[in-house]
């Protein structure tokens, strides 16, 4: 830790315990001991840590071509992209490395799109207050959170922000320069919000009517963690764009963006590109987590073990008036309190649960889609006691 805070810049409030291994939903610090982790790298490790059908592939692909660049053609890029495609609205895929870039990446194929199709003074989009999207410069611009932008000044133009879940401030907010709209379908760094049934329907219907895209920002809440392969999913309807990242490789960097065949012509050879994107090792990464979670029912078990999940929590809320809510769909689950979280985040690591805080005041549950109910039971009387000691 002191070689760490010694030679790496201080962008990070770490937690004072060295992790060293991972298996399934527990990791091990340096001194041994062991956590069971419902934080999973951030919404990353949906099958866990060191699974055995990711390592294999890894392993293996790392033994025959780790990286040649976008100048070639790679099978692995393309078994991965035809299983997105696939399963879902898209029928092309871009890669890259991470969330922030695949949100990059899909301002700028909806700004080149709206400027060849829809005239040069469509570049604006519309983005949501409370919502995240990012660290690079476009993306803290288009991040609803003053928090995030605070010393980054001047942000770039053309982005306006509304609150979420609110179809009629979007229709009132659409100008002559609006090219799309930019949401995630559950906030996630908002606080796990989750918006009305028709939400997402609504939205859809307001961009057709004006002529503007919908893109979807599925970085946490894709590859199962709401229970579906992807959030939207549970909407009934499709989006133009969609970006994918953290869980897309269980741990493994890497991104990408979706789009229709029709919004993906506007690019062309030389507007975007990501040296590292799509590379051989990352894709076999891909590759065997889709693989696994499509062929394994993951979802299902998401899905029955978040149902579970909640429902206990529910009798926490009853017995602590510390709880206010409980709110989720799938494994991507919240609590919101009465107080500051972070003590109860400290206390549930001091007894072996790793979980965090989002706003200040809403514990973000998002552990392994593998977990089981036992599981559940051990976080639950962690956090009981927790509770019971603040």
């Amino acid at each position: 830790m002191s070689l760490t805070d010694a030679n790496i810049m201080n962008t990070y409030r770490r937690t004072p315990i060295a992790l060293v291994r991972g298996q399934g939903a527990r990791v091990w610090d340096a001194g041994g001991r062991q956590y069971l982790d419902f934080l999973a790298g951030i919404a990353v490790c949906n099958l866990g840590h060191a699974h055995p059908a990711v390592v294999d592939a890894v392993r293996r692909q790392a033994g025959e071509l780790m990286h040649v660049s976008n100048l070639y053609y790679t099978n692995p890029q393309a078994e991965v992209a035809r299983i997105l495609v696939e399963r879902s609205f898209a029928d092309k895929a871009f890669f890259c490395n991470s969330g922030a870039e695949a949100n990059e990446a899909a301002i700028k194929l909806a700004r080149k799109y709206a400027h060849e199709n829809l005239g040069p003074d469509k570049y604006e989009l519309i983005t949501m207050k409370d919502s995240f999207h990012g660290r690079t410069m476009a993306t803290i611009t288009a991040t609803g959170q003053e928090k995030f932008q605070f010393g980054f000044t001047p942000l770039l133009d053309g982005f306006r922000y509304i609150p979420f879940n609110n179809p009629e401030a979007l229709e009132a907010a659409i100008t002559p320069r609006t090219c799309g709209v930019m949401l995630e379908p559950i906030q996630g760094e908002g606080g796990v919000i989750i918006p009305d049934d028709d939400y997402l329907a609504r939205v859809r219907e307001i961009c057709d009517r004006h002529k503007i895209l919908m893109i979807v920002d599925e970085v946490q809440t894709g590859i199962g963690r709401t229970g579906k392969l992807f959030a939207y999913e549970y909407s009934g309807v499709k989006p133009d764009i969609m970006t994918l990242a953290k869980a897309l490789g269980n741990g493994f960097p890497v991104g990408a963006m979706l789009a229709t065949n029709e919004i993906a012509r506007a690019f062309s050879p030389g507007n975007h590109a990501s040296t590292f994107g799509g590379n051989p090792l990352a894709m076999a990464a891909v590759q065997a987590t889709l693989e696994t979670i499509l062929g394994q029912d993951i979802l299902g078990r998401s899905l029955e073990t978040g149902a579970y999940f909640r429902q206990h929590l529910e009798r926490l809320k009853a017995k602590h008036s510390m709880i206010t809510d409980v709110r989720g769909k799938g494994l991507m689950i919240a609590c919101a309190l009465t107080g500051d979280g972070a003590p109860i985040v400290s206390a549930c690591q001091e007894r072996g649960l790793l979980i965090n805080c989002t706003g200040g005041k809403t514990l973000r549950f998002v552990p392994p889609l593998i977990i089981t109910k036992n599981d559940v039971d051990e976080a639950v009387s962690i956090l009981d006691a927790a509770l019971e000691g603040r």
